[in-house]
Order: structure tokens, then C-alpha cells, then sequence
């Protein structure tokens, strides 16, 4: 007993310590650039980049990504769905962590379209491959739904249906959105005019590689940046630094941080195995909660590590709207702690 009482006051110890060290730690971000996002040495810089083409499968790490309206080219454009049109995510499908999808390196460079030879390939322990056009499906399928969002969208057809439904077994069917007919948009009170395909709640997610660090320093056995499933990992920055960031600037692009990531189950699951278990969001419940560090604002249970970002830029097509590995990340406007950040 007393080895637990000690080792949650360790806990609770670190968490203030973070809390007061927060905004410490964002002025040595910041004092890197200069005022406005402009130039300047050091600081952070994108380590990662990371696509999820189908919703709970496992992503692609590429080293440069076009920006769309919705977030990252081709991140969450397809899902799977039960009979009923209702998606299939990790948290009642854990085995979605082990389907492996790999896209054509070029789909990656900027104005590529695919041809009718370009192809979503599809891996899964015990399953032949899945070869899945590029090019629009012709089918419309009706009623699908994630979440609050329901619509249509476009069916993948029989032969990708039978692969999902005997690798999960049950029925399924792969959809891709139907962007030319329907518009996803995020919660209206922290981003105005935004929208997604099939992501959560906002086009980006991003964390900092020294966040990651700290929280694996509490656990028995550290976790890997899959298990939170961002789109961009940064690094050369603070613990936690990006919980504070409103407004930053990647390359030349404006993106707004608009809410602390809420996290669910799916960071409990081992994506190597699909096993899921206590951890890592026990750890976080002690010490990254909203009663940790928003212990005057109203109490929902929630956990957080991560930041949601909107990109100012994005919001309509246009050339040149790539960001990549090594781009520098200027923080231009901040608060002072988690408390006063948007969640």
C-alpha cells in the first residue's frame, strides 16, 4: 500500500511540476522565433508525418503531405461500415489496428490523380491482398454514419466487402466519402467553416515527441506514437509545450489550435496485436485529467494529450499547400497554461 501511495504522489508530484513549468516552457519555444511567426533558429520542427487513408486502420508515415480542406490528402477518406451503414472503429473492432494500407508514393506529391492502374493495396494477418481503385467507386451508398454525422457515400464494392466482412467476420463494407455531395463540418463553437471526412472532430491532430517521452518516464512499459494516432509529431520543443499553442505557423501556413485532444480507448490498444489493456490512460487519468489541469473548469472525466488544429490556409484548393519533415514550427500566439486552453 504504502509503495502505491508513494508512487501516486510521484505522480501527482510530476503533474504539478508540469503545470508550473508550462508556461516556462513555452517562452523558450517561442523565444526561438520571432514575434509573429517570422524567422528565427531552433526550436520545434515536424519529426513525422502520418496518414490514416482508412478510419482505424494503421496510418502511413510519409515524408511530406498535401493540405486539403479536410485535413491531410487522403486521411480518413475511407471506412468501414456494419450492414446498417454504421462505421467500425477501434473501440469495437480492435482487430482494424493490424490492416495495413499502403498507397503509391506519388499520391503523395502535389496535384497527382490517380489513373485507372493506381490502387489502395490492403494487408491483414491471414488475408490475401486487397487491391482497391484509386478512381471514384460508382456506387452510391446511403445512410452511412460516424457518429452525429450521417450521409452518403461511396461504395467500394463486393470484393472489398467480402474482405472486411470475412476478415472481421461480420458484415462490412468499405466506403470512401463522397466529397463532391456532402460536407462533414466540425463543432462550429471552436472552428468556424471547417470540415472533415472521416476524422473524429478536426482535419488535424498533432503532439510533440517530448510529450510522448514523458509520459512513457511514468509508465512500466512504454507505448509508441501509434497508439495515439496523430497526424503530425513534432519535436525540440517542451512537455506538453503544445497544449498551449492557439496559433502556429508550419512553413508558410497558419493553423489554429482549437481544442485539447480528448482521448478514448483506442490508446489502450496494442497496435501490434490489437490487444488492448489498462495503459497508457490509466497513467493519463493522474495525471493529464481535466480535474489535473483544469481544476477550475466545469469537470467532463476526460483525459487529454494532444492538440486539434484547423489550418487557416486550407480552407479552399490551391497549389503549393504542402508542409514536410523538417518544417519549422513558429509559435505566434499562446496561453499560459492548459487551463486556459479550449478543451
Amino acid at each position: 500500500m504504502k509503495e502505491e501511495e508513494d508512487e501516486e504522489g510521484r505522480r501527482l508530484s510530476l503533474s504539478k511540476l508540469w503545470r508550473e513549468e508550462e508556461k516556462e516552457d513555452m517562452e523558450k519555444i517561442s523565444s526561438s522565433s520571432t514575434e509573429g511567426g517570422g524567422g528565427g533558429g531552433g526550436g520545434a520542427k515536424i519529426s513525422s508525418i502520418f496518414i490514416y487513408p482508412i478510419k482505424s486502420c494503421r496510418g502511413i508515415s510519409v515524408p511530406h503531405a498535401p493540405l486539403t480542406p479536410t485535413g491531410f490528402r487522403w486521411d480518413r477518406q475511407w471506412l468501414v461500415v456494419n450492414q446498417k451503414g454504421r462505421a467500425y472503429t477501434q473501440r469495437v473492432e480492435p482487430k482494424l489496428a493490424l490492416v495495413e494500407v499502403d498507397l503509391p508514393n506519388e499520391a503523395f506529391l502535389e496535384g497527382w490523380e490517380p489513373t485507372k492502374t493506381s490502387y489502395m493495396v490492403i494487408k491483414a494477418p491471414g488475408m490475401d491482398l486487397l487491391k482497391v481503385s484509386l478512381s471514384k467507386p460508382p456506387q452510391i451508398a446511403d445512410g452511412v454514419s460516424v457518429w452525429e454525422w450521417s450521409g452518403s457515400a461511396l461504395d467500394e464494392g463486393d470484393e472489398a466487402s467480402k474482405w472486411f466482412t470475412n476478415y472481421l467476420g461480420k458484415s462490412s463494407r468499405l466506403v470512401r466519402f463522397n466529397a463532391a455531395s456532402e460536407r462533414r463540418p466540425v463543432d462550429p463553437v471552436y472552428a468556424h467553416g471547417h470540415s472533415i471526412m472521416f476524422s473524429d472532430q478536426y482535419p488535424f491532430m498533432l503532439l510533440s515527441q517530448e510529450s510522448l517521452d514523458a509520459l512513457n518516464k511514468l509508465l512500466k512499459e512504454p507505448v509508441p506514437i501509434n497508439r495515439f494516432r496523430p497526424n503530425i509529431l513534432v519535436d525540440g520543443c517542451e512537455p506538453f509545450s503544445e497544449d498551449l499553442w492557439t496559433e502556429i505557423k508550419i512553413s508558410q501556413f497558419s493553423f489554429q489550435g482549437v481544442k485539447l485532444c480528448s482521448r478514448c480507448k483506442v490508446p489502450t490498444i496494442n497496435q501490434d496485436t490489437a490487444i488492448a489493456g489498462p495503459e497508457p490512460n490509466e497513467t493519463l487519468k493522474k495525471v493529464r485529467s481535466d480535474k489535473v489541469l483544469r481544476p477550475n473548469q466545469k469537470q467532463q472525466g476526460k483525459i487529454y494529450f494532444g492538440q486539434n488544429l484547423v489550418c487557416k490556409e486550407s480552407l479552399t484548393e490551391g497549389k503549393g499547400k504542402m508542409v514536410k519533415v523538417g518544417d519549422p514550427i513558429f509559435v505566434v500566439q499562446k496561453v499560459s497554461s492548459a487551463a486556459e486552453a479550449a478543451a
